[in-house]
């Protein structure tokens, strides 16, 4: 039996989640999934300019697995660049750097990745209140697939 996977540290979730080639209809069209953890590799290394190091401590992995995130990001860009392909971003294994909750009561507040992994939220801190609930951004959730993966499995597609 293998070692259980860790969450990934996630600090950004781009407002646009879908690209398509110019000029060409959806209908004929593949598509590449990236994964949410997989864009936030691109980012650090290709947009900040970290090194692998210090971008593997940020998403709170060890450097080769980082490396292998990575390596794999890159592949599906430049298969949907070279092969005329969509790209999607959703799903992953993946966890907010900062989670944001809401009680019944329409408080909200945030928890940081360090505390979501050790000791996650049970009651509002404002009104004591057991009845809270994460806020996801839009179209993402935790855990593999994303959301919009969850809904078509009810579809039966």
């Amino acid at each position: 039996m293998g070692r259980r996977q860790l969450w990934r540290k996630v600090s950004f979730i781009p407002p646009i989640t879908y690209f398509k080639p110019a000029g060409t209809p959806l209908a004929g069209l593949g598509e590449v999934n990236l994964l949410v953890e997989e864009m936030e590799a691109i980012r650090l290394k290709d947009i900040e300019g970290l090194e692998q190091e210090e971008s593997a401590q940020k998403m709170n992995i060890s450097r080769t697995t980082f490396s292998r995130i990575l390596d794999s990001a890159r592949q599906k860009i430049a298969d949907a660049l070279l092969n005329g392909k969509a790209i999607r971003i959703e799903g992953g294994n993946f966890e907010m750097a900062v989670r944001s909750f809401r009680c019944v009561d329409g408080h909200e507040w945030g928890v940081p990745f360090e505390t979501m992994i050790s000791n996650p939220p049970e009651f509002c801190p404002e009104c004591e209140t057991p009845s809270i609930m994460p806020l996801f951004p839009p179209g993402m959730g935790r855990g593999r697939g994303g959301w919009r993966k969850r809904q078509r499995g009810r579809r039966g597609q």
